[in-house]
């Protein structure tokens, strides 16, 4: 039941996380005027798109990957990657005052992605 268990739990961890990132990825290319309302104003646009074009990339990459024989340690490496890299982001540019105290949200949730990789899922394949 353990590896069995471990191996759902990382599908399971994978998809969601998947979708969290192609959710947070699209927000701003389809409605950037309340992303910037949320996280403020961005000078650099394309910044902003190439962002959310990245995180959409890696959520679609963790759904393809849930399903395989090493979907799990790829989803894993993936996901830990891009919420090590986003909570970096916010914990560093927040206090210089460069983006939003708001994303302080993100990076509470970036932290719970990596919390539950590191506890939940180890990324083995059954």
């Amino acid at each position: 039941m353990g590896r069995t268990s471990t191996r759902g739990t990382a599908d399971t961890l994978a998809v969601t996380h998947g979708l969290f990132n192609i959710v947070g990825g699209l927000w701003p290319l389809v409605h950037l005027r309340s992303f910037e309302w949320v996280f403020g104003p961005k000078t650099d646009v394309w910044l902003q798109m190439t962002t959310g074009g990245l995180l959409v990339s890696a959520g679609v990459a963790q759904l393809a990957a849930a399903p395989g024989p090493n979907g799990p340690a790829q989803a894993r490496s993936i996901g830990l990657g891009t919420a090590l890299t986003l909570l970096a982001v916010d914990l560093v540019y927040v206090p210089k005052g460069r983006i939003r105290p708001t994303y302080l949200l993100d990076a509470a949730m970036q932290t719970g992605w990596i919390g539950a990789w590191l506890r939940g899922a180890d990324g083995k394949a059954s």
